[in-house]
């Protein structure tokens, strides 16, 4: 029997869609990542029985990089990275083994059938699991075809049975377009955010951010944002002034006219025309007239209008959103929620989507009467050929979502049944009144048929007072004329769904890369989000811009990425060559990262007045190793250390606190040391600015702190205070934290791994004997008297952590508050480091991290 291979872009939607082909009757287990399950059952394909194996990947299998040297900063001068430097692709996530696993499963397999999204990132994705898998299935014969694409739209047993009888084929040159995209995003963002990064934070101490990045797409974006800034700086106010009548229609009633003039600059002249409709006691009817106007439905619902909605009513951010209603459609509650289509087609099952919410709690009524007096075709949108309009596919409840899942469900359902609902009708009544030599109007609307605002409230028509019937000629009392002074005011900062709006006009990013870019801008510090999810710069973001401006406008104009835009999208067409975009954009911008290098300082001058030099921040912290003056230290990101005296900047650990430990100084170059803490129950660890930034031995890198230091003799290194291999990760050491006391910890120095043990010991120490069962380091713990919990009133016991039954009770593992990913440990012997580096103890498994991430050490020897 046959194998057919078939993978999916998440877990949850390779469950979903195995579940739906195999009419439930299927087996699962986990793969050998632990991440992605396989789902097997039998069936027909091509018109024989096979056995079928549908999996998934975790999003893209692959990232480009750049290979070996250029990827360190110190290394290549940025200017290389548009041509010289080589890229490679490698493992998104290294740690879940995508490409073995899929190997593994791929391996003896006659078919591929490829289930991932169906836009051109997922279209990449089918080319990557393809590199993966065609290498280890079995030979096609004959010119058979081997290799299937399936296209669907909503997790739905209706399309995904559609898709898998209608298989076509992957869209290389859609692949092809990611491909360059993410070159160009590499080799451009990467140049110019390695030089203005590297030369803005070696003279400047107060930028407080991490990466000074730069974007063919997030600095346009930033751009539109500090353009509103600018208006709003340089808006000067105007006065104005305005005449605002009153009559009465009855003893009870009056109405308030509006003035034609609208408005007027000159107060004089008001005044004028205030003088003269003063004396006047009668308001006479000009014209009277009465329309029956429409109030639209809306388009059916794309991602823009989506994101659009979520943030200005829904308070949502786009990347929120997005991920929320990723999810929805994973849990196959909508369709595809990526898509700029508003427009949906001839053979689109409406009534069948109508019917799913005609037993929802809150719109059955509306529904039901739809349906039974006939819905109304949606508008004729934009057909941009991709997905159809997002709709919703099953019905929900807000105890079965909740929270944003539910506001962002009930929005997309109640936009869906507008779209198919009838228009609002109303009658708009205006009267024009004449006060002397002056005109004034008063209007109201009336709602005839409420339409699609039934469901959409927030689209009603506002309710207004109802007008006096009348003719022309008739008179009312003029109860007042008075005269407002008013000024003009700025506009308000750009919000998110305004941004939005301005990104698709310009065709900066696409539907799905949108929401990223807004987020990069907020996340490197660039702009804040306000009241409102407003948009407000700061000084960073708006020096940056000016300072484009200054240099290179295009640098931050949208015109020319969304000329790149275009270049892209006709790749993925089949009308422009691969290499020739790709060749020609990075030309371009070579030469516009040369002429930026050359007139940085036109950039600087913008620095220099809105932030402070190195030298002028910060605060004395710990002595320069070489001139033994004090080093400052500059907390803003990235905190550092910077000697004014030798002009030299020291980077530190980043997510964490950073104080001077006990004057204590490096025994190779006489820098005092500092501590790095990320907290009271988390990791802390001493180090030395010079080795930190110098390693000192070869077996070093940049960026390890004294618990990684292989030093054979000094007090704080890796070699006098490690004690055994981590119970977690492959490569890590279990370190005693010597300033824990007296809540002693040990902690891996590689992943977060935190050992709490020995609480109200007065002293631990690492001895210089080894265990003779696992090779780890013996400690030697002294315990108060009075709260010594070993046995027999001892206060002194010497054993090893791993093996030591008297310690077992004593330890137990918690997981440090870090940004560092967990590790996990494979299966096989590990290897012994010597002192300190534990073998694991023969016969012993590899122990798993705790459900409860408690007493782990204990779990060992179970």
């Amino acid at each position: 029997m046959k194998t057919v291979l078939m993978v999916a872009e998440k877990p949850s939607l390779a469950q979903s869609i195995a579940k739906i082909l195999s009419r439930g009757s299927l087996s699962s287990h986990k793969g050998l990542n632990g991440a992605c399950s396989v789902h097997e059952y039998t069936g027909t394909f091509a018109g024989q029985p096979v056995r079928f194996k549908m999996t998934s990947v975790c999003g893209h299998v692959m990232t480009l990089d750049f290979l070996g040297k250029y990827n360190k900063w110190d290394k290549v001068d940025p200017a290389e990275l548009f041509s010289q430097a080589p890229t490679e692709k490698k493992e998104a996530n290294p740690k879940l083994n995508m490409v073995k696993f899929l190997q593994v499963e791929g391996r003896g397999c006659d078919y591929i059938v490829l289930w991932l999204d169906c836009d051109k990132e997922g279209e990449n994705i089918c080319f990557e699991v393809l590199d993966a898998v065609l290498p280890v299935m079995n030979k096609a014969h004959g010119g058979e075809k081997t290799v299937f694409r399936a296209r669907f739209s909503s997790i739905t047993d209706t399309d995904i049975c559609n898709a898998m009888a209608c298989l076509g084929e992957p869209d290389h040159n859609e692949a092809l377009s990611v491909d360059a995209r993410q070159e160009l995003d590499l080799r451009i963002g990467c140049a110019f955010t390695r030089f203005q990064t590297k030369y803005f934070q070696g003279k400047y101490g107060d930028l407080d951010s991490s990466l000074i990045s730069f974007g063919p797409c997030q600095t346009p974006t930033l751009g539109f944002c500090v353009e509103r800034h600018d208006k709003i700086q340089s808006f000067k106010p105007e006065t104005y002034w305005v005449l605002q009548a009153k009559v009465n229609t009855d003893k009870d009633r009056s109405l308030l006219l509006d003035w034609d003039r609208v408005r007027v600059f000159d107060r004089e002249i008001a005044q004028m025309f205030l003088n003269m409709t003063k004396l006047e006691k009668e308001a006479q009817v000009e014209a009277t007239s009465r329309k029956e106007k429409a109030k639209q439905r809306p388009l059916a619902l794309n991602t823009v209008e989506m994101l659009r909605v979520a943030s200005s009513s829904l308070g949502m951010g786009p990347q929120h959103a997005m991920q929320t209603a990723e999810r929805l459609y994973t849990q196959g509650y909508i369709s595809y929620p990526r898509t700029e289509t508003t427009h949906y087609p001839e053979n689109f099952d409406l009534k069948g989507a109508l019917r799913q919410q005609a037993n929802h709690p809150y719109w059955a009524d509306m529904v039901k009467r739809l349906l039974a007096e006939g819905i109304n075709r949606p508008r004729k949108g934009h057909d941009a050929g991709d997905h159809p309009p997002i709709t919703p596919m099953r019905s929900a409840t807000e105890a079965e979502l909740g929270g944003d899942a539910w506001r962002l469900y009930e929005y997309i359902t109640r936009h869906f049944i507008a779209t198919v609902s009838h228009d609002c009708k109303y009658l708009q009544s205006t009267i024009s009144f004449r006060i002397g030599p002056e005109l004034f109007t008063c209007s109201g609307k009336t709602v005839l048929s409420p339409g699609f605002t039934e469901i959409m409230p927030w689209q009603s028509v506002p309710l207004e007072e109802s007008l006096p019937t009348c003719q022309r000629g008739d008179t009312f009392t003029v109860s007042e004329v008075k005269m407002l002074e008013k000024q003009t005011s700025p506009p308000d900062y750009l919000t998110e769904a305004e941004l939005i709006t301005l990104m698709e006009k310009h065709g900066i990013g696409t539907d799905a890369s949108i929401p990223v870019h807004i987020n990069n801008i907020c996340q490197r510090n660039y702009v804040t989000v306000e009241s409102g999810r407003r948009l407000k710069p700061t000084n960073l973001g708006i020096v940056l811009v000016h300072g484009y401006y200054k240099i290179d406008a295009e640098l931050v104009l949208p015109t020319i990425r969304s000329a790149v835009e275009k270049q892209l999208n006709l790749i993925a067409q089949g009308k422009a060559d691969y290499r020739q975009v790709l060749g020609h954009t990075l030309d371009v911008f070579k030469r516009k990262f040369h002429y930026f290098v050359d007139s940085i300082a036109g950039m600087d001058e913008l620095m220099e007045v809105s932030f402070s030099p190195l030298a002028a921040t910060g605060k004395p912290l710990s002595r320069c190793g070489k001139c033994h003056r004090f080093m400052k230290y500059i907390q803003a990101k990235p905190s550092r250390l910077h000697c004014s005296h030798c002009d030299e900047t020291y980077t530190l650990p980043q997510n964490g606190t950073i104080k001077l430990y006990k004057e204590l100084r490096c025994p190779l170059d006489d820098f005092e040391l500092v501590l790095w803490s990320s907290g009271s129950r988390g990791k802390s660890y001493p180090l030395c600015p010079y080795c930190y930034n110098h390693p000192p031995f070869r077996d070093m890198k940049k960026g390890m702190g004294c618990n990684e230091c292989t030093h054979p003799s000094c007090q704080h290194s890796l070699s006098m205070l490690g004690i055994g291999q981590c119970v977690e990760c492959e490569s890590g050491v279990l370190v005693l934290d010597p300033t824990s006391g007296p809540k002693w910890k040990v902690a891996c120095n590689k992943c977060n791994v935190v050992a709490h043990c020995f609480e109200n010991a007065h002293r631990v120490r690492v001895s210089a004997d080894t265990c003779s069962v696992c090779e780890a380091a013996l400690l030697d713990v002294d315990f108060n008297k009075a709260k010594s919990p070993l046995p027999g009133d001892e206060t002194q016991h010497m054993g090893c952590v791993f093996c030591d039954p008297v310690f077992q009770e004593l330890v137990e593992l918690k997981h440090a508050a870090s940004c560092h990913p967990m590790h996990r440990s494979g299966p096989g012997r590990r290897q012994g480091r010597g002192r300190g580096r534990a073998r694991r103890p023969p016969g012993k498994p590899n122990p798993r991290r705790p459900k409860d991430k408690m007493s782990a050490l204990a779990a060992y020897f179970v």
